[in-house]
């Protein structure tokens, strides 16, 4: 049972960066005390970011899908491995070029930073989350990486959650072109402490006066420490109490939802 005085800790913390998908909603639900949650970080003037290894949605899409959950919060609250992994292209490789597999997320960040989109010789091949993904789109990356385009991975997630139960993320997507090719790609989403050190600039914070709120151990929380920035799982998304013990690392602290933050 976590302590008053760990509850009072969370609270004095001048931002907070929250993912979203098992610690704001699953799917299409929002989880128990989120609105509460929501109108307290408004309440009391805090500075937070929705932090989201998803590439597919921008952040219009997402600020729209939270509002007919009943949250109303502006887009820039809302940053995305698409949007982290524009910036880190765009600091790399200035007006690039890149051959994208991934949704309108992805696409559109590209293009607001300059990239334009080559199939023939880019410089990066990008691979996000893709409900379009096929043999045609892998066997034209596989190509592409081998005549000198750099491989570029949105995030490292294996696997999301679906409407129907678990889908393959990007790691998994990514996976046929590095082993066709002997490539690695490099991923620039969470855990990656690149995607915290952004975060923390848009928030306009210091690591002491930020925490991470995530419900994964293996992207959300590791992230923080690599970061060295205070963190808090909360049991409500992919981590349990169970999996707490299958690493060789801990949260600062541990709750069963951002509904008792409020407690």
């Amino acid at each position: 049972m976590i302590k008053r005085n760990d509850i009072e800790k969370i609270r004095a913390k001048k931002a907070i960066i929250s993912d979203m998908d098992g610690v704001i909603y699953h799917g299409n639900k929002l989880l128990p005390g989120v609105p509460e949650f929501v109108e307290w970080l408004k309440n009391e003037k805090k500075k937070f970011l929705f932090l989201t290894n998803s590439s597919e949605r921008t952040p219009v899409e997402l600020k729209e899908k939270l509002f007919r959950l009943g949250i109303d919060v502006p887009k820039n609250v809302f940053y995305t491995s698409a949007l982290a992994t524009a910036q880190f292209l765009s600091a790399q490789k200035p007006r690039g070029t890149a051959f994208i597999i991934g949704e309108a997320g992805l696409i559109n960040a590209m293009y607001n930073v300059g990239y334009t989109m080559n199939n023939v010789d880019p410089d990066y091949v990008v691979v996000g989350e893709s409900s379009s993904y096929n043999y045609e789109k892998i066997e034209k990356a596989i190509n592409l990486v081998l005549k000198g385009a750099k491989l570029i991975g949105t995030n490292p997630d294996m696997t999301g959650p679906g409407e129907n139960g678990i889908v393959p993320a990007t790691k998994a997507l990514i996976a046929p072109i590095e082993l066709a090719t002997g490539k690695s790609a490099y991923f620039v989403g969470k855990p990656n402490p690149l995607m915290m050190r952004i975060a923390l600039k848009r928030l306009g914070c210091s690591r002491e006066e930020s925490i991470i709120i995530g419900d994964r151990m293996d992207t959300d929380i590791i992230a923080g420490i690599e970061s060295e920035i205070d963190t808090c799982l909360v049991l409500s998304g992919i981590s349990n109490k169970k999996t707490l013990d299958e690493f060789p690392y801990k949260p600062h602290y541990v709750l069963d939802g951002v509904n008792e933050i409020l407690v």
